[in-house]
């Protein structure tokens, strides 16, 4: 990050992606409350402080979406059946008394089948359509014109 704030101004646009509020964030930071009522406004709309929060929130969000690769993985697990799922499975113990318990479950062919095939498309092993590039170009004339 290129802007030079104090630690005190970095915490400051830290709260305030928490908070959403510009006052609770200086307050919060350790600005006094009359600055941080009277200067929120100017505080936030200082470019380096812009910046600060742009790149943060930039970064926040890409730890939130999985990247393509991610996905990539995730479905190469499920489809050799690395994953597994949680079920709730329920047993009898006699004289009416159940109880429940989790149970790690295999992921269903079903689902791994469908990952096998979503990483085929990816790689484009199942076609519909033939792509042909030969480099030779088709003149097509109209007859009925001659």
């Amino acid at each position: 990050m290129k802007c030079c704030l104090s630690e005190r101004q970095k915490r400051a646009a830290d709260f305030f992606i928490e908070l959403g509020n510009k006052s609770q964030a200086l307050i919060k930071a350790g600005y006094s409350k009359k600055t941080a009522y009277g200067a929120s406004t100017r505080f936030f709309d200082n470019e380096k402080v812009k910046e600060y929060v742009e790149e943060r929130l930039k970064l926040l969000d890409e730890e939130r979406i999985a990247s393509a690769r991610e996905v990539m993985r995730y479905l190469t697990s499920v489809m050799r059946g690395e994953e597994k799922e949680q079920v709730i499975v329920i047993e009898g113990e006699g004289d009416g008394v159940t109880s429940a318990r989790n149970v790690d479950k295999a992921i269903p062919a079903k689902d791994r089948i469908k990952a096998a095939e979503l990483l085929g498309k990816r790689f484009g092993i199942y076609t519909d359509k033939v792509k042909v590039d030969s480099g030779v170009s088709v003149v097509i004339k109209d007859d009925l014109n001659e």
